[in-house]
């Protein structure tokens, strides 16, 4: 599953989701953060555009409001899930929510390579090469080795994956 915040959906959007996840079986999932009675009444939009949407409410919160909530949307007190979500047809084309994502995802990107961080960097890079040297163990390495490749690529760029690849 790969999840990113602030999800602005479309090119131009005025839509934007709090938390959006994607997972490997095609299932998009959008989680609308509410923490006071006022921001769960606010103009911001309920961007609910996914498979399947959900509230992420306090406790005090969902007691003020459970009877408000639509049929269909899911509810998550902290990590407990406290009502179902429905299952319903995307609000918007599949490509769309993919490139709404990527273009998220790359905010992160440009803020992870701004910071410099090197200890950041160089951990991944360790653990990077510590796969490299165990891939041949089987296919729980590979799929270690692909989604922690990916990771970097997504978090660092491509050329920083071709630089920890081309010293193994």
């Amino acid at each position: 599953m790969f999840g990113c915040f602030e999800v602005t959906i479309g090119w131009f959007g005025k839509e934007r989701v709090d938390y959006m996840t994607y997972d490997t079986k095609g299932i998009w999932r959008c989680y609308e953060i509410k923490i006071s009675k006022s921001d769960f009444h606010s103009k911001n939009h309920n961007t609910f555009v996914g498979n399947y949407n959900y509230y992420v409410l306090t406790n005090e919160l969902y007691k003020q409001v459970k009877d408000e909530i639509p049929n269909g949307i899911g509810v998550y007190v902290g990590s407990s899930l406290m009502k179902r979500a429905k299952k319903k047809e995307l609000q918007v084309e599949k490509q769309i929510l993919n490139d709404s994502m990527i273009r998220s995802l790359s905010r992160y990107l440009e803020k992870q390579m701004d910071s410099n961080n090197d200890y950041l960097i160089d951990k991944y890079k360790r653990e990077l090469n510590r796969l490299y040297k165990q891939i041949d163990n089987g296919n729980q390495w590979n799929r270690k080795y692909c989604t922690l490749s990916n990771w970097i690529y997504d978090n660092f760029g491509k050329d920083k994956l071709h630089e920890i690849e081309k010293e193994n």
